[in-house]
């Protein structure tokens, strides 16, 4: 199905640092995955005060689920990064650790970064929701 997604960056937008403006998906099967939180299989919280642990963990979770419907990084379609802090260099780190994991080709659609005041599980730093295009 990846043949069926186009992103595309109109030149009259600003650069961006590795997404897409516009991604494009032909008529087909869409997953909408719940976001992805950084829990374990027993449903703990994993890295509690790390970022870089919770990312791994959400990392995880995202490709366990995308392998349970057929798909790939590649067949995400559109993403939201949520980041518990307003400090931009805490969302650069978050966003760097994303598109340079084995997530990363997910990261590459159209995405958005947001930080906000409090996630669903106390100690949570990250969520990641993800909707994909699901191969034929």
């Amino acid at each position: 199905m990846t043949e069926k997604i186009t992103r595309i960056n109109p030149e009259q937008l600003h650069r961006t640092p590795g997404y897409h403006h516009i991604t494009v998906v032909e008529a087909g099967r869409t997953a909408y995955l719940a976001g992805q939180c950084p829990l374990d299989r027993e449903g703990e919280l994993v890295g509690s005060g790390s970022l870089e642990a919770q990312v791994g963990q959400v990392v995880a979770n995202a490709l366990v689920a995308l392998a349970a419907v057929g798909a790939s990084p590649e067949h995400v379609v559109r993403s939201v990064i949520y980041v518990r802090s307003e400090e931009r260099d805490v969302l650069g780190a978050a966003w760097r650790r994303l598109t340079e994991s084995a997530l990363g080709p997910a990261f590459t659609t159209a995405s958005t970064l947001l930080g906000v005041a409090q996630l669903g599980f106390s100690g949570q730093l990250v969520e990641v929701d993800l909707t994909v295009a699901l191969p034929g």
